[in-house]
């Protein structure tokens, strides 16, 4: 009976160990200066091929960090970026490749009807290794698809800073 419980108790104190361990976090998230050279980058690539727009950056939890709007970009475009990027953050994803998924898969076609999501494409993910520490969401350029150049030429940009 006695070994019985040192047993359970010993398993208890394992499991409580554990919990415990898991209860404060420790998460990357990006700096100010991180998010604003994105956000310029962003607008230079796509200004280089004269596409007027908007670049929006969120952090992890989808909180905008920096923007950055070309002289001539239309004001449609600052909401469109920012819903890009905040889509992107949360589903840890491309919003061209969800945009593509949903049009494809009417399991996925729902997707459109979370609120805040904008499946358009322009909306990559900030990645260091595999995690997701934010957003950039890029909108105004004459299709989804080259906003999304613009939004990963910015990345590659940064490259060496997301280490």
């Amino acid at each position: 009976m006695k070994a019985k419980t040192l047993a359970t108790l010993a398993a208890l104190t394992v499991i409580a160990g554990a919990a415990s361990a898991q209860a404060v976090r420790t998460e990357r998230n990006m700096s100010l200066d991180l998010a604003n050279r994105v956000a310029a980058n962003a607008v230079a690539a796509c200004t280089a091929n004269k596409y007027n727009v908007t670049a929006t950056v969120v952090d992890r939890a989808g909180t905008v960090r920096a923007v950055q709007r070309a002289d001539l970009a239309g004001p449609h475009t600052l909401e469109a970026s920012r819903l890009k990027a905040y889509t992107s953050a949360s589903a840890k994803n491309n919003t061209l490749a969800m945009m593509e998924g949903a049009q494809k898969n009417p399991g996925a076609a729902n997707l459109v009807n979370i609120p805040g999501y904008l499946l358009l494409g322009g909306g990559v993910p900030v990645k260091v290794g595999d995690e997701v520490i934010g957003a950039v969401g890029v909108a105004g350029a004459p299709g989804g698809n080259l906003d999304e150049q613009c939004a990963i030429a910015a990345l590659d940009q940064v490259k060496d800073l997301l280490k």
